[in-house]
C-alpha cells in the first residue's frame, strides 16, 4: 500500500512534487522517519484521532495517500494539518508546500545527532570558513550521488569570491 512517491525529495527543478496524495505520503514518511518501518494506516488513524480528537479512518487515509480518493473535505484537511503540524494550505498551495517541505527537511536532518553537532560546531566560524565547509559538503554529496543545492551559496558581498 505504499506509494512510489513516499521517498520523493524536493529538487530545484521540481520543488513540490505531485498533489495531495504525494504531500500526505511525504508527511507520513517524514513524521515517522525515526521508525524502522512506517506504521500502517490503521495505527496512523488511531494516532490522529488520539492527538486531534477528530476521527479519520485508516482506509480513508490509505485512499488519500495513494491517490485513490481525491475528494477530501476541508474538515479532513484540517485534521491532517493539525496532526502533522502544517498549515492547511500545505495541501493545496505549491508555495506554502515548498516552504514547509524545506522546513521539514531541515527538521528531519537535525534529528541526526551528527548533523546537529556539525551545525552547532560551525556556529561562530567566519563566512569564508563556512563557505569552504559548504563546498566540502557539496563535493561529498556529489561523491555519494546525492542532490546538491548550489543555491545555498553565500549572499552577494558576504564572504564570496571578490568580497
Amino acid at each position: 500500500m505504499s506509494s512510489e512517491h513516499d521517498t520523493a525529495e524536493p529538487t530545484p527543478d521540481r520543488p513540490v512534487p505531485g498533489g495531495f496524495d504525494e504531500r500526505l505520503a511525504r508527511l507520513i514518511t517524514i513524521y515517522y522517519a525515526g521508525e524502522r518501518k512506517r506504521p500502517g494506516y490503521a495505527r496512523l488513524a488511531r494516532e490522529i484521532s488520539e492527538k486531534t480528537g477528530r476521527a479519520i479512518s485508516g482506509t480513508y487515509l490509505w485512499e488519500l495517500a495513494t491517490g485513490r480518493k481525491r475528494n477530501v473535505t476541508l474538515h479532513q484537511v484540517g485534521v491532517l494539518a493539525d496532526f502533522f503540524g502544517v498549515p492547511t494550505d500545505y495541501f493545496v498551495d505549491d508555495e506554502v508546500a515548498a516552504r514547509v517541505d524545506a522546513q521539514l527537511q531541515l527538521a528531519a536532518a537535525l534529528r541526526d545527532t551528527r548533523v546537529r553537532n556539525l551545525a552547532l560546531r560551525a556556529d561562530g566560524l567566519s563566512p569564508a570558513t563556512l563557505d569552504a565547509l559548504l563546498t566540502m559538503v557539496n563535493e561529498a554529496r556529489k561523491v555519494q550521488n546525492l542532490p546538491v543545492d548550489d543555491s545555498a551559496g553565500p549572499p552577494p558581498n558576504e564572504g564570496g569570491p571578490g568580497a
